[in-house]
């Protein structure tokens, strides 16, 4: 599931799990599309190739930096691009070769094919894709966000099991029903800042 990952070991609770994607330095917060790019439907204005470093952080900070590619191109068949994640130096062994499908621009969902039987959809809002999925007991949130050149990735990962429960009770004061609320913990975090090559 987005299998982007390299070694997870230092986090005991993600062993063998994975977490995903990029994003190098930090982008300015007034980057903006080009004329050319804002004026294209996603995926189309996110076509090309990503650089940078991911950043994989546990509850004491960062555990393991290194470089990361992000290809995202146009394929022979319509609506679908090459997603290809690479992790570290080695640009064979380290690429995950997925693809990313348009599902229904209007309603903002598409896919991330695996090629192995797993899909994931994803779905777009303004500038930015989410994916949420579980995989065994890890809960997984993904997000890229796009400005411009800049491309901002951060996978956030945590057990499913709720930590704490809390509400469904009945407030004395105003006799207001207060709804359960279950609280999931957060475990691992990868982020990266990637810029896309001209």
């Amino acid at each position: 599931m987005l299998n982007f990952m390299p070694n997870l070991s230092f986090f005991p609770a993600l062993l063998g799990l994975i977490l995903t994607i990029s994003l190098p330095r930090v982008a300015s917060a007034d980057a903006t599309p080009t004329p050319a790019q804002d004026s294209l439907a996603f995926p189309e204005s996110w076509v090309g190739v990503w650089t940078g470093e991911l950043t994989i952080s546990g509850p004491q900070g960062p555990v393991q930096q290194l470089p990361m590619e992000l290809h995202i191109l146009p394929l022979d068949t319509v609506d679908r691009f090459s997603w290809t994640i690479i992790y570290g130096e080695d640009k064979e062994a380290g690429a995950r070769k997925y693809q990313l499908q348009v599902i229904d621009r209007a309603k903002g969902l598409y896919a991330v094919d695996e090629l192995n039987s797993i899909v994931l959809e994803s779905y777009y809002r303004p500038n930015k894709l989410f994916s949420r999925y579980l995989v065994g007991e890890i809960m997984i949130l993904i997000t890229n966000e796009v400005r411009g050149d800049t491309m901002t990735f951060e996978v956030i990962a945590g057990g499913s099991e709720p930590v704490s429960i809390t509400g469904d009770t009945t407030l004395v004061v105003d006799g207001e029903s207060i709804p359960e609320v279950r609280t999931y913990p957060i475990g691992a975090t990868q982020k990266a800042t990637l810029t896309r090559k001209k």
